[in-house]
């Protein structure tokens, strides 16, 4: 016995669609509709008809095999048998987190590639994955955020069943899970919600259309869908958190935010499974309300991202000065964001000519989540170009020193930590080609700002795109990106000897040199155009150099042009 539920509350007949089957659904409190059946067993394709329509997809699908735009499939969550009883999560304090796309990262491009490549990650030194978006969306391949069926793991991936062995198997190797979701909007390709009830604002607008319908009339009903998903991605698939995007962009004026709604619940998820579950903001306001704690006034998320250091240490070491990287770029800015996570705090934008950001000294520091490179600032370059692209070796390893030896938490983006040279490239699969064409046209007008012309930028729906933003595994064989990989894996383990301390900077903007310490651990960066020769106290260890030519001799050291080097103070500072 299955029993379906729905909510249409502005509906005179839904009827369950069932193999064929039409079953009249019973009218209940508040706008739902209920059904049983006794034939409704696990992997049976179902849907709902409103008022005699076709049937539509159950906008709480659990699976859609046939995508978007095909009926729904019961799912029983309890079938899987877990083997991660002992886990318990992992608090994000200490965390190195790893972005990757499930279809780009392995060979296979599904949950159990993802799954195969386990014991590199753990080589590596990571303890977080964060799987970019999963919820199903149209086509075979795309980025995942313009998902609409946001219960269901995406078929072309594994499915449910993937994703539940993935995270079963990450969590036997000592690695958490985080998903990323979206909660802002809804793709264009298979959303059928507004037929089912006002799940969208009349009154409210994002930059995608719309926006969800959390304040307004039928709105604790939308609250609920989008909360219940995020419970169900942590109770069912036993995920260790949520990123969530473009929290910016979650329009909200009741007395209670959907946010921090949204953490109550999480927080009380997790305190009833006695595990850790985390919640990170991915927003570009430097608004410390998001995790700020509850009782003073914030909303309670566990961390939230900082755009600010990624855009002013690529600035700095690419020199580009388009688009938004135009207010950076200096190493004064560079070393704010190095010592504070965050740049602007309160004052007038130049970015945006509005009043942007807050203080977050009440914040710590492993609550800001830091990139040299992740998905948004890869992928939405004209031609998906990593930074490895853009900078010599030298550039690289100082991103990855800063990045690593930095109080905040580090994401790496797939392919950072040997430098791979597959592109991430924006890719989709509509099937209506009017749409892609759209999509197409859209993004080579958003690329004016930075300059790119519009043959720079490849179709998203040619399979080539895609093709082309695969990692290359087989580049670990060579010698560049073994040395780069062993370059990642050194800076992991250097990280954890330096603890709690503080970041003291130093900077000499007009030859561009940089140095950071952290308790006994300096690091020195020559990131100008001359080599720089500099006294270094004589108990100064060399731990870890850029380039062979770095030598300590005597008390002085010589750091060539796009160079990095850490030294280990015992007696003597630099």
């Amino acid at each position: 016995m299955h029993t379906f539920r729905v909510w249409a509350p502005d509906r005179r007949r839904v009827e369950l669609v069932l193999d064929g089957r039409r079953l009249a659904m019973h009218d209940r409190e508040s706008g739902w509709w209920e059904v049983s059946d006794r034939e409704a067993r696990a992997g049976r394709r179902y849907g709902f008809s409103l008022d005699g329509g076709e049937a539509r997809p159950d906008p709480r699908s659990l699976s859609q095999p046939d995508g978007v735009l095909g009926l729904s499939q019961v799912v029983d969550h309890t079938a899987h048998a877990w083997y991660d009883g002992a886990w318990r999560g992992r608090p994000l304090a200490g965390s190195i987190i790893y972005e990757l796309h499930t279809g780009t990262f392995s060979p296979s491009g599904t949950f159990d590639g993802v799954a195969e490549h386990i014991p590199h990650l753990v080589g590596l030194g990571v303890t977080t994955i964060e799987l970019m978006p999963v919820a199903e969306y149209s086509g075979l391949r795309g980025w995942g955020y313009d998902g609409a069926a946001l219960f269901a793991a995406h078929h072309a991936y594994g499915g449910p069943a993937g994703l539940k062995r993935l995270v079963d198997a990450c969590h036997a190797a000592g690695l958490a899970v985080l998903l990323d979701v979206v909660y802002n909007h809804l793709g264009p390709v298979g959303n059928f919600l507004p037929e089912f009830g006002p799940y969208f604002s009349d009154r409210h607008h994002t930059g995608w259309g719309a926006a969800l319908n959390f304040d307004g009339s039928g709105s604790e009903e939308v609250r609920r869908f989008v909360i219940d998903n995020a419970l169900m991605w942590i109770r069912d698939y036993h995920v260790d958190g949520l990123r969530l995007d473009a929290v910016q962009q979650i329009v909200d004026q009741s007395p209670t935010h959907m946010l921090e709604q949204l953490a109550v619940e999480v927080d009380a998820l997790g305190a009833e499974l006695g595990r850790t579950v985390v919640l990170v903001a991915e927003t570009e306001v430097n608004d410390a309300r998001f995790v700020r704690a509850r009782a003073l006034g914030g909303y309670g998320l566990d961390a939230a991202w900082s755009d600010d250091w990624h855009h002013s240490l690529h600035a700095a070491l690419t020199g580009e000065r388009s688009g938004y990287y135009r207010h950076f770029g200096s190493l004064e800015l560079l070393g704010r964001a190095l010592r504070d996570g965050w740049i602007y705090e309160g004052p007038r934008s130049a970015r945006r000519l509005i009043t942007e950001g807050t203080n977050n000294r009440d914040v710590a520091p492993f609550q800001l989540v830091v990139g040299a490179q992740n998905h948004d600032q890869v992928g939405n370059r004209a031609a998906g170009e990593r930074l490895g692209h853009l900078v010599d070796e030298g550039a690289l390893k100082i991103a990855a020193a800063l990045l690593l030896t930095a109080p905040y938490t580090p994401l790496i983006f797939q392919g950072e930590e040997w430098a791979s040279s597959s592109p991430f490239q924006y890719f989709t699969d509509h099937a209506d080609p009017g749409l892609g064409t759209a999509v197409s046209e859209g993004r080579r007008r958003e690329f004016a700002a930075f300059g790119w012309r519009p043959d720079q930028v490849p179709d998203p729906q040619d399979l080539a795109t895609f093709e082309r933003s695969k990692l290359n595994w087989s580049e670990l064989d060579q010698p560049f990106h073994r040395h780069m990989l062993e370059w990642y894996r050194y800076l992991i383990r250097l990280r954890s000897r330096l603890g709690d301390a503080p970041v003291q900077v130093e900077l000499d903007e007009s030859d561009r040199h940089l140095v950071l310490r952290r308790g006994a651990i300096s690091l020195m960066a020559n990131m100008g155009e001359r080599a720089w020769r500099c006294e270094i106290g004589p108990g100064a260890q060399v731990l870890l150099a850029s380039h062979t030519s770095i030598r300590k001799r005597g008390r002085a050291l010589s750091l060539p042009r796009s160079s990095v080097v850490i030294l280990e103070i015992s007696a003597a500072g630099v």
